[in-house]
C-alpha cells in the first residue's frame, strides 16, 4: 500500500467507529474518484529525501535514485550523531536572568537539525479530476518550506509549526505523473530547544469539487451548554452558487440526533442552529464527542461532504468564579509540553502521543499547554478524545528577538496569517479552552509591546470570539506598569510566585493563571547528599538530585505553587514546566558537555516517571491513592550515614519502619510548604534491608502500606510492554520498559548494564532511550545502557498481521523474551 485514502476532510484520524477508513493505493484512487465528493490522501510513503543545498535544481524531476527512501512524518536530525559543535552558542540567556555571555552546548539538543533538505514524491491523479479543486496541506514543516510542483514554486511558508495549504488546481497535470518537491531550510540559532528538521507532520492531498465547502470552512460553537439543552451553531463557508446544505448531528454511537436543511446563505456562508436536548457535555471526566455531517448539494447532486467532530461544553472566566467548565469552577492541573517525542524526535506519531497522555491521565493531569509552539492535529484530537483541556500557544517570539534567527524575522509579515491559520485549523476542538499569543516575549517592555499584545489578541477575538487569550509573562513588574498584563483576557504568570499577590491587586481581571510553574530539576533515580534545598546546584556527574529540592534561579519548588493553588481561589490553576523531559535546554548544565536534554520533566525523556511525578499525583489524582517512597534502598558504602526518606502520598499521615524499627509518625502540617505536602524523615540512617511505610487515618488506624527492599546483584531481565496488541499499519508502537531484578524478583535500582534488543516477525526495532540527559548513545542502535536501572525501547508494527517476537540480552544476565501481536483493526 502506498497511502491512506480518507473520505471527508475534517473527520478525525484517530480510529473512531463512526469514521470509515479505506486503505487504498494512489493507483486505486483513479478508479474510485468518480464516486467520491471529496477525497483526502495522507502522503506517508514513497518519499525521497536528500540533505544538502540546491546546487542541481532539486525542485525539478532529476534523478533521485541515490536519495534516501523515507516515510513522512520524518525528522532528519534525530539519527544524530550528538555533537557539541552543533549550534554551539556564546550567549547570555536574558529570560533566565543571565547578564554575561557564555558558551552554551546542547541548547538545541546537539543534533544536526541545521541546514537544508529536499523531499520529493511522485503521484498521479486521474483524468476524471481535471476540473477538480486540488489542495496540498502541510500540518507543519520545519522550517521555511518552499513547495514545488513539476519544477514550479507553488507556495511557501515560514513558520515551521503552522498548518497551511496551497491550491495546486491550476498546476497539477491529471493523468500524468506529477513531482512534488519540498525544500526545507533550518538556520542556526533559530530555536531555544530542539526544533527537529523536515516534514515532521503529515502532508495531505485533498481533491474536491469546485462547488464545495472551503478548507477549514466549518465552524461549530455551543453558545448554550447545560444538562438540559445544548445549542449548536454551525457556520459553513463554501464556494459556488445555488447550493443547498444538509447538516446532521450524530452522537457517539452514530445515531442521528438533529438535522437541518437550508438554501439561505449570507454571502458564501450558511448558518444553522441545532437544539440538542439532554446533551452529553464534554469534560475531562466525560470527553463525549458529537459529529456534524455537512452535505453540500448543487441541483440535487452531492458535491461535498465534511465530517466535523465537536463537543458540547461551556467555558467561562470571571473574578467571582475563576475558570468554569460547564458551570462548575475548577482549576487547571496542567503541564507544559514541547513537541518532541524523545527518541522519535519531532516526527508526529499517534501511539507516542497517546502514551504520553495516558501517563499524564494517571497523574491526574487535566490540561496541556503546547509550549511554546502551535500543536499538531493529532495531539489536539487525542486531547478531545481522552479528555484534556488545551492551551494552544502560538509564538515564543514577537518582534524582539530571543535568538538570532528566531520568529522575530517573520513577525511583522506573518503573525496575522499564522494566528488565522491556527484558529481556523483548531477552533472546533472542545479541548481548546484558551489561546496563548506568546511566551515570555521581550516585547513585554514598553508601549510597542502593549500595542502588539492588543493587536494579536484582537486577531484571536476576530477569528474566535468564544475563547480568551493569554500570554505567559515573566516580566511581571513591567507588565503591571505598562498595562500589558491588564489588557489580556487571562493574565498568565510564568513563575514569580512572590508577585502573585501584587499582580492580583494590580490586574483588573480578578484572577491569575500560573501559565508556567516550578522549573524544578531532577534526574530519575539519582539522589545527592546532604539533602538540602538548593538553587542552580551543579554536580560533577551532570545529574540533579531526585529529592526534588533543586530548582532554577528564576523559579521555585513545586510546594510553593501548591500553596497558592490551594489557598488562593483567584489562582485558577497551573501548567508545570514540564510534563516530560525534552531534547535541548539542559539547564543547569547548558555550559557543560555532554548534557543535551532537559531535567525539568515529571517524566524523563523515555517517559518513565520520576519521583516528582508522584508528588503531583498525590495532589492531582483524586481517584486512586498514591504512596511513593524515595530514595531507593541500595546504598552500599553509606551504612550508618544519614539517608533521609521522603514519602509522597495522598494520605496525610503515616509511620516509617526500617527493618521493623519505627522511625516515628509524620503528619502533613501547614507549618511549612514542604511539610504540608511531603512526609519526611530527615534523620534516617541507612542500613540494608526493608523500608516500610504504613499510612494511617485520623484515628491512627492503618489504611494502606508499601515496602521496598535492598536488592541483591542483578540476575534477570524483566520486560513490561505498555501494549501487547498493536495495529498492523506500519506506524503503531509498543513501548517496552526493561529493567533488572535479583534472584528474588526485587528491582535493581542502580543497574547500568548494557542491553541488546532482537525483534523478529511482523515488527521492527524502532528506538531506545534510558532517560539519561548526558547519554550520547544513539536512539536507533539496538543496544543501550540502563540508567538508574531502567530504559524503554520501542517496537514498531509492519503492515502485515502476525506475531512479533522480542528477545533482550545482557552479558552475564538471564535474558528475557516477550511476544506481541500485530493485528489489522477494523476502524
Amino acid at each position: 500500500m502506498d497511502d491512506k485514502l480518507y473520505c471527508n476532510w475534517q473527520q478525525t484520524r484517530l480510529g473512531r467507529s463512526v469514521f470509515i477508513i479505506l486503505m487504498l493505493t494512489i493507483s486505486i484512487l483513479s478508479s474510485n474518484a468518480r464516486a467520491q465528493s471529496r477525497t483526502e490522501i495522507i502522503l506517508k510513503k514513497g518519499w525521497k529525501f536528500f540533505q544538502g543545498k540546491n546546487e542541481k535544481g532539486y525542485e525539478k524531476d532529476l534523478d533521485d535514485a541515490g536519495w534516501q527512501n523515507v516515510t513522512v512524518p520524518h525528522d532528519w536530525a534525530i539519527n544524530g550523531p550528538f555533537d557539541k559543535e552543533i549550534d554551539k552558542q556564546t550567549v547570555a540567556i536574558t529570560q533566565n536572568g543571565e547578564k554575561v555571555a557564555r558558551e552554551k552546548t546542547g541548547r538545541t539538543g546537539a543534533l544536526p537539525y541545521i541546514g537544508e533538505g529536499w523531499y520529493r514524491k511522485r503521484f498521479r491523479i486521474p483524468n476524471a479530476n481535471a476540473k477538480k479543486t486540488v489542495l496540498l496541506q502541510f500540518d507543519g514543516a520545519m522550517s521555511e518550506p518552499q513547495v514545488y510542483l513539476n519544477g514550479e514554486l507553488v507556495g511557501k511558508w515560514n513558520y515551521g509549526y503552522n498548518c497551511f495549504f496551497i491550491d495546486i488546481s491550476d498546476r497539477i497535470i491529471p493523468g500524468q505523473e506529477n513531482t512534488l518537491a519540498v525544500h526545507i531550510s533550518n538556520r542556526p540559532r533559530s530555536s531555544r530547544w530542539y526544533p527537529g528538521a523536515g516534514l515532521f507532520r503529515n502532508v495531505h492531498l485533498v481533491v474536491k469539487e469546485p462547488s464545495s465547502i472551503e478548507q477549514w470552512g466549518v465552524t461549530v460553537t455551543t453558545p448554550v451548554a447545560n444538562l438540559k439543552l445544548g445549542k449548536v451553531n454551525i457556520k459553513t463557508r463554501f464556494a459556488g452558487s445555488g447550493m443547498r446544505l444538509i447538516t446532521e448531528i450524530l452522537d457517539r454511537t452514530g445515531k442521528k440526533v438533529a438535522i437541518d436543511t437550508t438554501t439561505k446563505s449570507y454571502g458564501n456562508e450558511f448558518e444553522q442552529a441545532f437544539p440538542i436536548t439532554n446533551p452529553n457535555l464534554w469534560s475531562p471526566e466525560n470527553p463525549y464527542l458529537y459529529t456534524a455531517v455537512s452535505k453540500l448539494y448543487l441541483a440535487g447532486r452531492l458535491t461535498d461532504e465534511v465530517r466535523t467532530q465537536f463537543g458540547i461544553r461551556d467555558i467561562h472566566y470571571s473574578a467571582a468564579a475563576g475558570f468554569q467548565l460547564n458551570g462548575v469552577s475548577r482549576k487547571f492541573k496542567g503541564v507544559c509540553l514541547h513537541h518532541d517525542l524523545g527518541p522519535l524526535g519531532t516526527a508526529v506519531n499517534t501511539a507516542a502521543l497517546r502514551r504520553q497522555l495516558m501517563i499524564l491521565k494517571d497523574l491526574g493531569c487535566n490540561s496541556i499547554r503546547s509550549s511554546h509552539n502551535m500543536p499538531s492535529p493529532e495531539q489536539v484530537e487525542l486531547c478531545d478524545e481522552l479528555g484534556f483541556m488545551f492551551l494552544a500557544e502560538s509564538f515564543d517570539e514577537w518582534a524582539k528577538p530571543k535568538v538570532a534567527n528566531g520568529y522575530h524575522l517573520f513577525f511583522d509579515s506573518d503573525a496575522e496569517k499564522d494566528v488565522v491559520n491556527l484558529v481556523k485549523a483548531f477552533r472546533n476542538h472542545p479541548s481548546i479552552v484558551m489561546w496563548s499569543a506568546g511566551n515570555e516575549v521581550p516585547d513585554q517592555f514598553g508601549a510597542e509591546g502593549v500595542k502588539r499584545a492588543k493587536w494579536l489578541q484582537d486577531i484571536f477575538h476576530r477569528e474566535d470570539p468564544t475563547r480568551p487569550v493569554t500570554v505567559g509573562m515573566d516580566q511581571v513588574k513591567a507588565t503591571m506598569q505598562s498595562g500589558f498584563g491588564a489588557l489580556l483576557d487571562v493574565p498568565g504568570l510564568n513563575y514569580r510566585v512572590h508577585l502573585y499577590e501584587e499582580a492580583y491587586k494590580a490586574f483588573p481581571q480578578g484572577f491569575i493563571l500560573g501559565s508556567e510553574t516550578a522549573s524544578t530539576v531532577s534526574s530519575r533515580g539519582v539522589y545527592k547528599f546532604p539533602v538540602e534545598k538548593a538553587k542552580d546546584k551543579k554536580y560533577d556527574d551532570m545529574q540533579c538530585s531526585s529529592y526534588d529540592l533543586e530548582y532554577c534561579s528564576w523559579s521555585n519548588l513545586p510546594d510553593d505553587d501548591f500553596v497558592l493553588q490551594d489557598d488562593k481561589p483567584w489562582v485558577i490553576g497551573e501548567f508545570v514546566w514540564t510534563g516530560f523531559d525534552y531534547l535541548g535546554e539542559p539547564t543547569p548544565y547548558d555550559e557543560r558537555w555532554p548534557s543535551r536534554s532537559s531535567y525539568f520533566g515529571l517524566c524523563d525523556l523515555a517517559g518513565i516517571p520520576k519521583d516528582r511525578y508522584y508528588l503531583y499525583r498525590s495532589r492531582w489524582n483524586t481517584e486512586s491513592a498514591t504512596i511513593h517512597m524515595l530514595p531507593h534502598w541500595n546504598w552500599k558504602g553509606r551504612e550508618g550515614q544519614v539517608t533521609p526518606v521522603f514519602v509522597y502520598t495522598s494520605y496525610d499521615r503515616g509511620e516509617l519502619f526500617i527493618n521493623g524499627k519505627s522511625m516515628g509518625i509524620r503528619k502533613k502540617s501547614k507549618s511549612s510548604p514542604l511539610e504540608r505536602y511531603r512526609l519526611m524523615w530527615m534523620d534516617v540512617k541507612y542500613e540494608p534491608g526493608t523500608v516500610k511505610f504504613v499510612a494511617m487515618d485520623s484515628l491512627g488506624h492503618k489504611v494502606a502500606e508499601k515496602s521496598m527492599v535492598t536488592a541483591e546483584k542483578p540476575y534477570q531481565i524483566r520486560l513490561e510492554p505498555d501494549r501487547k496488541v498493536i495495529h498492523a499499519d506500519g506506524q503503531d508502537i509498543s513501548y517496552i520498559t526493561a529493567y533488572l531484578v535479583d534472584r528474588k524478583g526485587n528491582v535493581c535500582p542502580t543497574a547500568s548494564n548494557t542491553l541488546n534488543f532482537q525483534v523478529e516477525g511482523k515488527g521492527a526495532f524502532q528506538a531506545v532511550c534510558n532517560g539519561d540527559a548526558t547519554s550520547l548513545e544513539p536512539f536507533q542502535k539496538p543496544e543501550m545502557k540502563l540508567f538508574s536501572g531502567k530504559l524503554v525501547f520501542l517496537v514498531k508494527s509492519l503492515e502485515e498481521a502476525g506475531n512479533i517476537n522480542i528477545k533482550v540480552t545482557s552479558k552475564g544476565i538471564k535474558s528475557a523474551t516477550v511476544q506481541l501481536r500485530s493485528e489489522k483493526f477494523t476502524r
